[in-house]
């Protein structure tokens, strides 16, 4: 109530003094307020209302059509809900559902507006539950998937598809790396398998960048962008066709099938946690046997409470009084493994010998949680690391990405260390010309080392290292951008290295990357199902193994569990190979475990293969 007060206080403002500014916020904050309002809360007709007289608030200044189209389908959204709880009239329903059906025949790509349909579709045939809810979250995916096949990796594009999918109770749905790390991948791998493939892989660039203006301008001339619409569809689908026919190719940009997920689990189990407005579960998916499904006794809200008390207790982590800490951290965990962790243990020790390797795949406010730090903390009883070795992976699919990319021949791996000692007004990392030092003490004597330090570790100099470079170690300040995310950045000696300029780099066959830096695995607390952070982006750039921390990392610690991973992490032939970075991980924190404070011990966390 208090998000619709101040917007209708701002559109009050705006009635008086005209300025653009408070109407955008007031619709921001109503759309905020529609987020609170899920199917089946009293108050939701209400917010489609709102949104909908703020959209044609600000159609009348502005004259853009797709305000005015959104304000009809919202007050329309609203006016079923009314009818429907005052009367209960059937007939209204069909009515209302039998024009959102055809959505479901579209050939062309997704539009924004196509997008906004389907959201409504779904979100009140859920409501409602009426028997085309499966069809229209069907409908809304495929249209996610053509939307998202025709942008390019850019924050404008990337807010385009958040804005897209808000508003909605779709708990099984996260976009983020997921969908864009599907579209990244293939048109790399066509570029490079022939001459013929690429000048194929050039086409399908250029006409979905042709086809999203297209997409784009509709707003604002239907009638003119129609028949450039449908030329462009009828050429991007005939390049899909042909792309479809080449060897290894014939699934380009397809959702993968069931039997493709399974190769996630080669090298061990992954487990997928979920939590959502209606139970809260994990799903144990191995490679020889059908998936396990375990109900939790937990609902989302205490999930999100424990991650909230947990992110405070771990904004001050790396201050002198560690114990007070420890303590505080202790408390989540115990009531971690007792109502999350402890459970799905019981199911994995039936199946997975003990001290193998598990990838744990958190959703929602699971993805702030550490959950391979769970334990009982009890003498005479044992945490969750003592039976497994815990990796992550933000989505199944980028995991067997990771797996399927071939590692190189070890002649042919070049090794840089990038290392900035203080960021403007921020804290001085005084240990990072000694971690440097440590690292190519372990690393030079197997791979070609170089690297780069102070006022030669410049933006422009990382990204030609990053560039030519398969193995990785930044020692740096790590900024999160909670607002704009493909604006987080690492710092260098002249600005940030910003995670929106690294995806658009062409990697020469990336394999590891070490950020010694903070806060690189955890994304936005407001929206924790987007597994959106600086680990992640280094992931879908092509790394196949990443190690990142979920807070603030002492810089000395860093340097003291970098010494020992790398010294675990050669094998008996002099080689390095990135898919022990897990197991090499889990030895090293295990060995520092009486001379790091506790929080350091779990603090660093492992994704990819």
């Amino acid at each position: 109530m208090s998000l619709n007060n101040l917007a209708n206080s701002l559109q009050a403002r705006f009635q008086q003094r005209g300025a653009l500014s408070d109407l955008d916020e007031a619709i921001e904050l109503h759309q905020a307020a529609l987020m609170l309002h899920l199917p089946g809360h009293s108050d939701r007709s209400m917010s489609l209302n709102n949104i909908a007289i703020s959209l044609q608030a600000r159609f009348q200044q502005w004259g853009v059509l797709s305000d005015l189209d959104e304000a009809i389908d919202l007050h329309r959204a609203a006016l079923v809900l009314y009818r429907f709880k005052q009367r209960g009239a059937s007939l209204d329903l069909q009515e209302v559902f039998s024009l959102y059906l055809p959505l479901s025949q579209i050939s062309h790509p997704a539009t924004r507006e196509d997008l906004r349909a389907t959201k409504s579709w779904a979100a009140s045939s859920e409501q409602l539950n009426h028997h085309s809810s499966l069809l229209a979250y069907q409908t809304t995916l495929k249209f996610l998937d053509q939307y998202i096949a025709v942008l390019s990796s850019c924050s404008r594009h990337f807010n385009m598809v958040r804005e897209a999918t808000s508003s909605i109770a779709m708990d099984a749905f996260s976009f983020s790396w997921a969908q864009l790390a599907r579209f990244h991948t293939p048109l790399d791998e066509l570029s490079a398998s022939s001459d013929a493939s690429s000048a194929l892989a050039e086409e399908f660039r250029q006409l979905s960048v042709d086809l999203r203006k297209a997409l784009d301008a509709i707003d604002v001339s239907p009638e003119d962008q129609s028949l450039q619409i449908r030329r462009l569809t009828v050429q991007w689908d005939a390049v899909l066709s042909h792309i479809r026919v080449l060897p290894d190719f014939s699934s380009f940009l397809l959702p993968p099938l069931v039997s493709d997920l399974w190769k996630a689990t080669e090298d061990g189990p992954v487990i997928i946690i979920n939590a959502s407005q209606y139970s809260c579960d994990a799903l144990i998916i191995m490679s020889d046997q059908d998936p396990v499904h375990i109900s939790l006794d937990i609902t989302r809200a205490a999930v999100s409470e424990m991650s909230s008390v947990f992110q405070s207790f771990t904004v001050h982590a790396g201050s002198s009084d560690h114990e007070m800490e420890s303590n505080n951290i202790v408390g989540v965990l115990r009531e971690l493994w007792g109502r999350v962790v402890g459970p799905i243990l019981q199911v994995l020790r039936k199946f997975i010998p003990c001290c193998s390797c598990i990838w744990w795949c958190p959703t929602t406010e699971f993805t702030l949680l550490p959950l391979h730090a769970a334990g009982p903390y009890e003498l005479k009883s044992h945490n969750f690391s003592h039976f497994y070795i815990s990796s992550y992976t933000p989505t199944l699919t980028t995991l067997i990405r990771a797996r399927q990319q071939a590692s190189r021949d070890a002649s042919a791996q070049h090794f840089v260390a990038i290392g900035q000692v203080c960021l403007d007004g921020g804290k001085e990392l005084q240990c990072v010309a000694d971690e440097l030092d440590v690292v190519a003490q372990r690393v030079a004597p197997f791979l070609p080392f170089m690297a780069l330090a102070g006022s030669d570790a410049t933006v422009q100099g990382a990204f030609d290292a990053i560039s030519q470079k398969q193995w990785l170690h930044l020692a740096c300040h790590g900024m999160p951008n909670r607002q704009q995310l493909l604006e987080s950045s690492f710092a260098m000696h002249d600005g940030p290295l910003k995670i929106r300029d690294i995806i658009r780099t062409h990697l020469h066959d990336p394999e590891f990357a070490f950020l010694s830096a903070c806060h690189t695995t955890v994304g936005n607390e407001s929206s924790p199902d987007e597994a959106i952070h600086l680990a992640a982006a280094i992931q879908f750039s092509g790394f196949r193994s990443v190690i990142g921390s979920m807070w603030s990392v002492d810089d000395n610690v860093a340097g003291q569990v970098a010494s020992l991973f790398y010294a675990n992490l050669v094998d008996d032939s002099g080689r390095l190979d990135c898919k022990y970075a897990v197991e090499s991980l889990h030895k090293a924190v295990k060995t520092l475990c009486k001379e790091i404070p506790f929080e350091q011990q779990i603090v660093f966390v492992h994704i990819g293969v």
